[in-house]
């Protein structure tokens, strides 16, 4: 069974950049078919996607987050990241890492809070 575990900073002041690690077991992210994915969930919100890599490397983005957000892997480690700059405060959210297959997710990760504040 995959199993994720989201990694990173709990808190971040506004202007930083977020840097956050999935790391995957179970399975490697260059499994065909598989894409892995980042969401979050403001409180008291639903869940936003932010964007995901497939496992051939392409990188989706959510249109309205592309500007600020990247999203990168590393074989080696079997790992995926989301970069996230520039982070206001109403980027404070849960964020999730899941694995999508044949573009439905999965797997999830557990969720790592993540709150912008000065």
């Amino acid at each position: 069974q995959v199993r994720l575990q989201e990694s990173g900073p709990g808190l971040v002041k506004p202007s930083q950049t977020l840097s956050l690690s999935c790391a995957v077991s179970g399975g490697s992210i260059t499994t065909t078919n598989y894409a892995w994915g980042w969401i979050r969930q403001p409180p008291g919100k639903g869940l936003e996607y932010l964007g995901v890599i497939t496992y051939m490397g392409d990188t989706y983005l959510n249109p309205s987050l592309r500007s600020r957000t990247s999203i990168a892997r590393d074989n080696a480690d079997n790992t995926v990241s989301l970069q996230m700059n520039n982070l206001k405060p109403e980027d404070t959210a849960v964020y999730y890492c899941a694995a999508a297959i044949l573009g439905s997710y999965a797997y999830w990760g557990q969720g790592t809070q993540v709150t912008v504040t000065s």
